[in-house]
Parts: C-alpha cells; sequence; structure tokens
C-alpha cells in the first residue's frame, strides 16, 4: 500500500530534504524515526522534491510503500512525539500504488520572505534587506519570467537535470505582515533558481538592470549573467499541487 504524507519543517538545522553522507537532512532523520516506528531495518521514502540546506518547507510530501494497513491518525500522533519540533506531520493517507510524490506533482510553489526593518524574531525565516528599492520595478520584472523557458542564467552550475526548461506560470511580489513576499509557481524548479531570481529581482528593484534586461539575461544561458543568489533564509517551499484531491 503506498501511502503518502504532508509534512511541514523548518531547514535551519538541515542540510536539506535529501540524505547524504556525513550531513544530517530531514529525509534521514524522518526515516530513522520511522525505522522505529515500524521496527523495520530498512524504510525509505521519496520526496516531491528537493530543498537545499537551510530551506523551509511549509507543505512537503513524501511516500512510503507499506505492506500492511496502518492506523494513519495513530502513526501521525506517535511520529509527530519522536520527531523534532522542527519537522511535523500533518496528513497521512492512502493513494494509488502509480502516484508518485516527486513525479505526479503538477505544479510547485516557492515564497522568499524578505524585511526591511531589522526584526530579531524573523532570523532564520526572512532576509534582511535594508536598501531603498523599487517595488514597481521588481513587479514589472517579473513578467519576463513568464511562460516556457530555458532558466540556465538562474541554475547552479554542474547539476545533474536533463534539461533547463521549465514553465513559470506566477511570479508575483506582494506585502504580508510588514514583510516583503516573492511568490513563483512553476510546473519544475532548477537548483538554485529560485534564490539566483530573487537577488536578481532585488537588483532591479535597486536601479542595477532595467526590467526588460530579465529577457536578455534569460537568453543569454549563462549563470554569469544573472546576480548572486540570496540566502535561505527566507526560501519556502509554500504548496504542492497533483492532479488529485
Amino acid at each position: 500500500m503506498r501511502y503518502f504524507f504532508e509534512i511541514s519543517y523548518r531547514g535551519t538545522n538541515f542540510y536539506g530534504w535529501q540524505r547524504q553522507k556525513g550531513q544530517i537532512s530531514v529525509q534521514e532523520v524522518i526515516e530513522t524515526e520511522l525505522q522505529k516506528l515500524f521496527r523495520s531495518e530498512r524504510i525509505e521514502i521519496v520526496g516531491c522534491g528537493r530543498t537545499d540546506t537551510g530551506v523551509h518547507a511549509k507543505q512537503f510530501f513524501f511516500h512510503l510503500d507499506l505492506n500492511n494497513e496502518i492506523d494513519t491518525n495513530q502513526v501521525q500522533f506517535k511520529l509527530n512525539r519522536m520527531l523534532p519540533n522542527s519537522i511535523s506531520v500533518q496528513h497521512i493517507f492512502i493513494v494509488n500504488e502509480d502516484l508518485h510524490a516527486r513525479f505526479s506533482a503538477t505544479n510547485r510553489t516557492y515564497r522568499y520572505y524578505i524585511n526591511q526593518d531589522k526584526d530579531p524574531f524573523l532570523e532564520g525565516s526572512s532576509t534582511y534587506f535594508p536598501h531603498e528599492i523599487n517595488i514597481m520595478k521588481m513587479e514589472n520584472a517579473c513578467e519576463y519570467l513568464m511562460g516556457t523557458q530555458d532558466f540556465t542564467s538562474f541554475a547552479k552550475l554542474h547539476t545533474d537535470v536533463k534539461t533547463h526548461i521549465c514553465t513559470i506560470k506566477k511570479a508575483t511580489w506582494f506585502a504580508e505582515n510588514n514583510q516583503l513576499v516573492f511568490e513563483v509557481s512553476a510546473d519544475r524548479f532548477l537548483r538554485n533558481m529560485v534564490r539566483s531570481i530573487v537577488g536578481t529581482l532585488l537588483d532591479v528593484g535597486a536601479g542595477k538592470f532595467h526590467p526588460q534586461e530579465i529577457q536578455k539575461i534569460i537568453a543569454l544561458k549563462n549563470r554569469g549573467a544573472a546576480s548572486k543568489s540570496v540566502s535561505a533564509n527566507g526560501l519556502f517551499l509554500w504548496k504542492i499541487e497533483y492532479p488529485f484531491e
């Protein structure tokens, strides 16, 4: 039986989602506790994607295949007690065997949070950016990100992806609780893509680029054409969508 787990986590103390040798990851922590819970020698879970070191997830899914039916409410309760406070299980439910946490997802949404007034209570979950910026120019620049394009200029170099083509369906800035928020939705994202886009848009807001220069940056397919990436602090994987409820 295939189960989907909906979770959220604060990524500050983790080296991303994916298990990796010598570093602590969200995946490793969850698999370790599931092995204890089910008294199994090995548990392997499949996530809906990867988040980098320090990146948070408001909504994240993984799937797990089990031989026997489980009491989802009981497992959720016990697992939440076993996991650190930085990881929370929201829901557990059975799905069809052919549904895949990663490959069945049709849309992903990220949010990046910026505070322009220094606030110690936002440390670790928002990036402090005290410089003056033109939000209207940043919003105008978002228009050039839309659609299906090659986003090599915003991707981390030397990664093992077959294509840099992504389809961005939404890109916008808005204010929320005295913070500035960038929200972007796409069918897929490249490694470091959102953080490099945000860094470039902030340079547009600071007057280093004109909004329409985003077109040129994309066309060059050169990571050096875009700006430096912002820190992981303010980045959240916000929502994952599937073609089923």
